[in-house]
């Protein structure tokens, strides 16, 4: 496994490393990620659960909504995870900031642009969706 796939929280007690070669990356602008973040807006790589390995340490998990599961360290605090299974499958989506390269998951769309921070403004020609059903 390439370095560009691993990542942990700042503590390095949770560790992890993808097994895909092209995940889906994208600027999340809903509410619920908002506030697990503390951020304006996140970058999320999505994939499917069974493509990461958790290589060391044990998430906290939070049901932010029903079906809805946010991990975090329970040491450092570091906001790790999204995931949901529902009809459209099983999701799991990794803070971009917490892999040892970020740098190799640009976005490639904003979802939940209804519900961006309007006094934050993206420069940039990708696609923004309202949600993310049409995804």
């Amino acid at each position: 496994m390439s370095h560009d796939n691993t990542g942990g929280c700042m503590c390095g007690e949770i560790r992890y490393e993808l097994d895909c070669e092209s995940p889906w990356t994208v600027y999340c602008h809903c509410e619920s990620c908002r506030k697990h973040s503390g951020a304006p807006v996140v970058a999320l790589v999505t994939i499917e659960p069974h493509q990461v390995i958790w290589t060391s340490g044990d998430r906290k998990l939070y049901e932010s909504s029903p079906g809805r599961i946010r991990s975090f360290c329970g040491n450092c605090g570091t906001t790790l995870t999204w995931e949901v299974a529902d009809w459209n499958g099983s999701w799991l989506a990794i803070h971009v900031g917490t892999f040892d390269s970020p740098a190799e998951f640009p976005p490639t769309e904003h979802i939940f642009h209804g519900e961006a921070t309007p006094w934050l403004h993206i420069d940039d020609d990708l696609p923004r969706r309202e949600g993310s059903e049409e995804v």
